[in-house]
This record gives C-alpha cells, structure tokens and sequence, in this order.
C-alpha cells in the first residue's frame, strides 16, 4: 500500500526547465564557457555539485566552481524565477491523494527561498506534509540525498510504501538508488526512452495526465 508521493518539482510541478538552462548558459558565458544549450538542458535536473563537473572544464569546474554556482543562483532569482508557472493539474491531483490518505512531499534541491516561493506558486501549502531543499543534502541528483532525506520526513513508511514522480533521468536514477519505484512525466522535456532507461515504471505527460489516469496508475492500484 503506497502511503507517500515525493515530487520533484523543477520540471514536474512547475515549469522551468528551460529557465534553468538559460540561466546556466548565461551564467558559463559570464564566466568565459561558451556551452551549448542543448547540451545544459540535457544536465538539468541535477544541482550544481553535478552538473558543472558534467559541462565545463575540470580546471574552471574546481577553481571558481562556488562563484559560478552563486552567481547563477542570482541571476536565476532576479531575472528568471518569476516567470516560472505550474503545469495544470497540479492541486486536483494533491488532493486526490489527499483525499486517499496519502502524505506528500516536495522533494527538491534547490534553495529554501526557491521551494518556498514554489509552493506560494502551486497554492498548495495547505496540502503538502514536508519539503526537502538544498540544506537538506550534501549532494543532489543523481545521487540519492534527497530523496532519502523525504523519506526521513515520512516515517515509519519505508521504501517499498513509497512513491516518486520526476522529470528527469536523475529523478529516478535517484530513486531507484533506494529501492523506490519512480513515475515519469513527460513535461520536463526528456525523451520517454531516456526516462524509462533510467527507471520510471510509468509515463505520463504530466499532472494532469496522471490525474485523469490516477486509477489504472501506479498511484491508484
């Protein structure tokens, strides 16, 4: 019996994906790294600590690793924070789920700031029993960090009662690193074979879809 969902939330609740990409691009070339969209976009869904060692050289990664990171982490907030929106579907499906006695935690690495500015965003405060943000773990996705500190969140349930729904690769590379079976979808903007390769038991386009879905989902059986 699944008695906890663990969302991510960048790409999977809220649309940003893109926002994230162009905000490291824009942070690498302020740095002298002229890195290819596409190439950032394919890492996104990792932090920082992951990511950087994925894109640049190791020389820049190690020597100003932090004052990239920060500088991005600025930039993302003044200039592309706000024009983040949540997928359809959201809140029907928390209180779903809600309403099938099921805890939800948002389970994210970024900032505190971000997270909290995130659930304001998706009005869904009142439906959420935890958060996890980047104080949370030492080390983000594809590493298990987060997804270990949610399940610290919903004791006594282990494991094998739990749920995840992710964007990305590292989403359920991450899960399944703790024996958590993983939901896809598809609105982050991977490819259903890059998903499936890394895990997810089931893909849906998003929110929405899996609330219409719920029933013959891993969800609801």
């Amino acid at each position: 019996m699944i008695g906890a969902i663990l969302f991510d939330i960048d790409g999977t609740l809220i649309d940003s994906n893109d926002l994230h990409a162009a905000a490291w691009r824009e942070a690498f070339l302020h740095f002298g790294a002229d890195i290819a969209f596409d190439a950032v976009r394919r890492q996104i869904g990792k932090g920082a600590d992951n990511l950087m060692p994925a894109l640049l050289p190791k020389e820049l990664a190690e020597r100003r690793g932090k004052e990239i990171e920060d500088y991005r982490s600025s930039l993302f907030k003044r200039d592309y924070l706000a024009r983040a929106k949540p997928f359809d579907g959201v809140r029907p499906l928390f209180e779903r789920l809600r309403r099938e006695g099921k805890r939800i935690v948002l389970a994210s690495s970024a900032e505190g700031e971000e997270v909290e500015h995130h659930l304001d965003l998706l009005g869904v405060q009142d439906l959420v029993a935890a958060t996890t943000s980047a104080d949370d773990a030492e080390h983000s996705k594809p590493d298990p960090d987060i997804f270990a500190a949610a399940l610290t969140k919903v004791k006594p349930l282990g494991p094998e009662q739990v749920l995840v729904v992710g964007d990305s690769p590292y989403d359920m590379l991450a899960a399944g690193k703790l024996g958590i079976r993983s939901i896809g979808v598809r609105c982050g903007g991977f490819a259903d074979s890059v998903l499936t390769d890394a895990g997810a038991a089931e893909l849906f386009d998003g929110p929405a879809d899996l609330l219409r879905n719920y029933e013959a989902s891993l969800l609801g059986r």
